[in-house]
């Protein structure tokens, strides 16, 4: 039986990009329709990636602005993030790069675990971020970036199997998954 492993995600973006819809239909397979502003909600899942199985605790939280304090909670005790902009909206997009630079300082690394997401990518006509403008900002943090659509599932799955990935390659960069003994 495979060891499971704990990792904590907090979602993060500016309020109405989806950040809730993504958890959603992660966690539970479907799309909610509407929108219901969040304070903070939480989900849990159990993902096997190859031999290895992850319990993903995700921290869906209130949409942030540029002038938001990050709480200790966002950043004590979390292992990755998903920071999310609405394709259709420059603003969420500005958003995002004050809330990294916010998550950068208060973590002190030079590499945080962050997939970068572009939702509503289903809504392109009404497409104010370009792709390319997105990929370039990741490939700045040394994150990874991926479009998606809450609508969507297997797109969805994609993102939080990334994020895993993220966090084994940034923690396994700084050398902490190794095993201690003490005799």
């Amino acid at each position: 039986m495979p060891l499971v492993r704990y990792r904590k995600v907090v979602i993060l973006g500016y309020r109405s990009v989806g950040k809730t819809s993504l958890a959603h239909q992660f966690v539970e397979g479907e799309f909610l329709e509407g929108y219901d502003p969040t304070v903070e909600n939480t989900y849990s899942k159990i993902v096997t990636l190859g031999k290895d199985e992850f319990h993903l605790h995700l921290v869906d939280t209130a949409g942030q602005d540029e002038y938001s304090i990050l709480p200790y909670s966002f950043i004590i005790g979390v292992h990755g993030y998903v920071l999310v902009y609405s394709v259709t909206s420059l603003h969420s997009f500005q958003v995002i790069e004050s809330l990294y630079q916010k998550l950068h300082e208060g973590h002190g690394k030079t590499r945080l675990p962050v997939v970068l997401v572009g939702n509503k990518a289903d809504l392109s006509p009404d497409r104010e971020v370009q792709a390319i403008e997105g990929k370039k900002l990741a490939e700045s943090w040394g994150a990874t970036f991926m479009e998606s659509s809450a609508r969507e599932s297997q797109l969805t799955q994609g993102i939080f199997t990334k994020v895993i990935q993220e966090i084994a390659r940034v923690e396994n960069s700084y050398g902490q998954e190794r095993r201690c003994s003490l005799m």
